[in-house]
């Protein structure tokens, strides 16, 4: 996300009927009276725990902040779990009732509020028996677990000894029959929090993706004094026995080399290490970067340390070498956009499985697969995590690679690409690809830029780079890059190739003899929505103009992701990030003043992406948008809801606006009705964030995911020009031979522009649907509005082994 990539899904009660209700923006469901009073009154006369265990992860915070907040919403009973399975067993003050305020501004918060421990008195009969004593005389019959594999296992034996540690309890005369009937049975369901990504089944765990903000920081913190000094730096970051966290870091930092567990290098890779530090060093770079995960082995099983590269690198190159052990930092710090709204998402769907189960149900883990939320039964899970480990002992790294799951051997891949293949020295028979940045700036660009030059050069093409767009194609501002010509770029913001907004249809005759007097065979367009709508001009171009009649791929890039075809584009993560930050300095202001409300306007156009996630993120009282049209009432009701929030302990609120939600309800307009409606109770403020948004380094999701679009993209583009050779010459003329590579649920999928039209509302540059309009009343939940909730989605329950076979994540 991983983060590699999420389609959000959830839902609170199966309903059988509903309304469809259609306007020009949206499709919603209107639930009957009958049925929202189904999904209010769901967990009436249920309770639920919550507890976190094992290691602590950034993350947790946000889905124990969604269990309570939506469990009270159901009408049930939340409790809190102090210091994990310990006060389980404890019990007394350990396990304390929690209300909607006692969760207030726990979402930037690293670590777990409530507490973690190990606890070795859960591992033995006779404390479960206390754990279920305690639980039972509280009526709690639901567990909400967020760890790792180990506490996970631990739930499911509580839960099948369940039947029994009542029967004991019983005989002992510590609960009568009454309570023992109405706790009859124990559900329990997993949510996965852990800093390795290392639980098999899901795509990424809770606390991953920030684990991977702290260690990303630090290498381009010291790649700025390693480049100052010529020295090499051995980094080694945490992970246990999964190499999850050194691998995507290597593509995000553009490492010479990675050593993981599970790939363990060849018997002979002193030699190979050695030679590509010094060919590196050679191509005229400063530095030298090695990443070791702590569980790093040889293919006998032997551990590679930090310190034994470190002593080779010395004695056989003689380079200047430091090693860095990142160690605790990485579990520390304010959680990532992503993990709040991943811990957020999960906690929704872990109260829902528990108020669906019955005694038949199997624990289950929610998690995370490609692009959506699925069930998995949670001893399979557990089960594919132990095979990991076991064909790791026997030295079967292939199957250990296999059983860790799609996405990750696609990073392996890309990584091996991109790291170990030496590019070809001659070019013969090569195809000139040109590679152009389009629309505006946004963080992961040049990551997305060195990708597909690199696996171009590696392929034997010859790769141009395009400046200013389009507009630079029609001027001939078109050099050939090399391979050290892109390096150092995974980490830098914004374009360095320069990127315009402007489009290529006034320009058609100039850039088509550019095309020509350069032989540009391909072309790569790497932006935003004018990199789309360009696509659309050259496929009509190809009628009047032969040259254009040459593959092109669009790859989304821009932070307002509104590119059609695709669930994510390259740059809107960091772009979240950038609000998420602003916001919490904000809320922390405004709860330190008292009774002040925030107006924040985001970035997006007429896309509300950025605004609806980043008020989930952040915890904001409303996010307006454009999507979801809104009147005078609405902008009331908010303020009323933010009076009776002033009467509580929260005496704070945030309120996001796209900034082209409504073209009369203008931020400054939103100001002054708060500030007048908000008279003697609150006081408002306001603040536009502007281009601060589109600037910046780029997160790890945006460099891994554009390195991984700019490598997919350059090996379609190989394939489909030798595709489109004819007569000595390439002519393109098919629908699928201008295409956008789009992140589209689970896959990356190529799609032909021309079928997109359909789906785009090209007056608003946005597409007609958009899939995280589903999450928007999960914020509205989670900031205790009462409201309609579409159930329409429902993630069922699957098998891993079924799961792993199918079509996975990037």
């Amino acid at each position: 996300m991983h983060k590699d990539e999420f389609h959000l899904k959830f839902f609170m009660c199966v309903i059988q009927s509903r309304q469809l209700v259609r306007t020009p923006q949206r499709t919603e469901w209107i639930m009957t009276h009958e049925e929202h009073h189904a999904a209010k009154t769901l967990g009436i006369g249920k309770a639920i725990a919550v507890l976190t265990s094992g290691g602590d992860a950034q993350g947790m915070n946000a889905a124990v902040r969604a269990v309570v907040r939506v469990g009270i919403f159901t009408g049930a009973r939340v409790f809190f779990v102090h210091e994990g399975y310990q006060g389980l067993v404890d019990g007394g003050d350990n396990i304390k009732e929690a209300t909607w305020e006692s969760v207030s501004m726990m979402l930037q918060l690293g670590g777990t509020v409530i507490g973690s421990a190990r606890c070795k008195d859960f591992r033995e009969r006779e404390g479960r028996l206390r754990a279920a004593y305690n639980l039972v005389k509280r009526g709690i019959t639901n567990l909400c677990v967020i760890g790792g594999d180990g506490s996970l296992t631990g739930a499911d034996t509580f839960r099948s000894e369940w039947s029994d540690l009542l029967g004991d309890l019983q005989k002992a005369g510590k609960i009568t029959d009454e309570e023992a009937t109405k706790s009859s049975y124990l559900n329990i369901v997993g949510l996965v929090g852990s800093i390795d990504n290392d639980f098999c089944g899901t795509d990424m765990t809770i606390g991953t993706d920030s684990a991977l903000h702290r260690i990303i920081e630090i290498v381009d913190a010291i790649t700025t004094t390693a480049q100052s000094h010529q020295r090499t730096f051995v980094l080694e970051v945490m992970g246990r026995h999964c190499g999850y966290l050194a691998l995507v870091t290597s593509l995000s930092c553009g490492a010479d080399w990675v050593f993981i567990p599970e790939c363990p290098p060849d018997d002979d890779w002193e030699e190979h290490l050695c030679r590509r530090l010094s060919e590196t060093r050679t191509r005229g770079s400063r530095l030298n970067i090695i990443i070791v995960a702590e569980g790093a082995i040889d293919r006998n099983g032997k551990p590679i340390t930090s310190e034994d590269i470190k002593n080779l690198v010395v004695k056989r190159l003689g380079y200047d070498t430091r090693v860095t052990v990142l160690g605790h930092v990485q579990r520390g710090g304010t959680p990532s956009a992503f993990d709040r709204i991943l811990g957020s998402r999960m906690g929704v769907e872990a109260v829902m499985a528990l108020l669906e189960g019955t005694p038949d149900t199997p624990a289950c883990v929610v998690s995370l697969s490609g692009n959506q939320a699925v069930r998995l039964p949670l001893m399979e899970c557990v089960q594919v995590t132990k095979d990991v480990t076991k064909a790791m002992e026997e030295k079967k790294f292939d199957e250990a690679l296999k059983l860790r799951g799609r996405s990750f051997m696609n990073n392996w891949e890309v990584y091996k690409l991109l790291a170990h293949v030496r590019p070809p020295v001659s070019k013969s028979g090569s195809h000139t690809v040109a590679v152009m940045n389009v629309g505006a700036p946004a963080a992961g660009m040049n990551a997305a830029v060195r990708s597909t030059v690199r696996i171009g050069l590696i392929q034997g093409n010859r790769v141009l780079v395009v400046h200013d767009g389009f507009e630079g194609l029609a001027k001939g501002q078109i050099e050939e890059a090399g391979w050290s010509y892109v390096g150092g770029w995974t980490g830098q913001g914004g374009s360095k190739l320069g990127t315009k907004r402007t489009l290529p249809k006034k320009s058609f005759e100039q850039i088509s003899a550019n095309i020509t007097k350069f032989n540009i065979q391909g072309l790569v367009i790497i932006g935003g929505f004018e990199a789309y709508t360009g696509g659309l001009e050259l496929m009509e171009g190809r009628k009047q103009f032969d040259e254009l009649c040459i593959p092109f791929v669009v790859i989304p890039a821009t932070v307002s992701n509104n590119v059609p075809g695709s669930d994510f584009s390259v740059g809107a993560d960091t772009a979240l990030n950038t609000i998420c930050t602003t916001c919490d300095r904000i809320k922390q202001s405004a709860a330190g003043t008292k009774r002040r409300v925030f107006i924040i306007e985001t970035m997006g156009g007429y896309c509300g992406y950025l605004a609806t996630m980043a008020g989930l993120a952040a915890g904001a009282d409303a996010a307006y948008i454009f999507e979801e049209p809104f009147t005078i009432r609405d902008l009331q009701a908010n303020v009323e809801h933010l009076v009776q929030k002033m009467k509580t302990t929260v005496k704070r609120g945030l309120v996001l606006r796209n900034e082209k939600c409504n073209e009369n309800y203008t931020t400054d307009f939103i100001f002054n009705l708060y500030s007048e409606e908000g008279k003697g109770i609150f006081d408002s403020r306001k603040n536009v964030l502007g281009h601060m948004q589109q600037g910046g380094s780029p997160t790890p999701f945006d460099r891994n995911f554009a390195t991984k679009m700019g490598a997919k993209a350059m090996n379609w583009m190989s394939g489909k020009i030798k595709e489109s050779y004819r007569n000595g010459r390439i002519f393109a003329n098919t629908p699928d031979s201008g295409c956008v590579l789009g992140m589209r649920k689970r896959a990356l999928l190529f799609q032909p522009v021309t079928e997109l039209q359909g789906q785009t509302d090209f007056e608003h540059r946005i597409p007609k649907e958009q899939w995280w309009l589903k999450l928007r009343p999960i914020l509205k939940i989670l900031a205790k509005y009462e409201i309609d909730l579409d159930t329409s989605d429902h993630a069922h329950l699957e098998h891993i082994t079924r799961k792993r076979s199918g079509e996975g994540a990037v």
